[in-house]
């Protein structure tokens, strides 16, 4: 799990491993993760873009960007949060991610990262 917050901008990560969509004989490994973003700043902010860094366990690292987050680019007002549940496949039974959301404040035009601390993807039998 992961929680971190960036000028106000709560994100909430919960990864779990899916094993019914996963074939360890062909190294793959499908992980979900659950996001929770909240505001718990004073302004208005939407979020414009994605940005991940996924590393497996052998050390490779993709660097992932893209406008918003599943098709979304929700803007949230104090007080609220937008979820969404997404998906990584990896060659390794471990690996890590970890990255930001590009925000605007509308009101003002200025843009910040909210940061996403890194978190785990492992097969629970991978770890002990």
């Amino acid at each position: 799990m992961s929680d971190t917050v960036t000028r106000g901008i709560r994100i909430i990560v919960q990864p779990r491993f899916v094993a019914e969509q996963s074939d360890p004989d062909r190294s793959q490994y499908l992980f979900a993760y659950h996001i929770t973003i909240r505001n718990e700043g004073e302004q208005t902010v939407q979020l414009l873009s994605r940005h991940w860094v996924i590393t497996d366990g052998e050390g490779h690292v993709e660097d992932v960007r893209g406008p918003g987050v599943v098709g979304y680019q929700p803007v949230l007002a104090p007080g609220e949060e937008f979820q969404y549940t997404s998906g990584c496949p990896l060659t390794t039974p471990v690996g890590t991610m970890h990255g930001e959301f590009n925000m605007v404040v509308p009101d003002t035009r200025e843009t910040f990262d909210a940061r996403i601390s890194p978190f785990r993807l492992a097969v629970p039998t991978a770890l002990n």
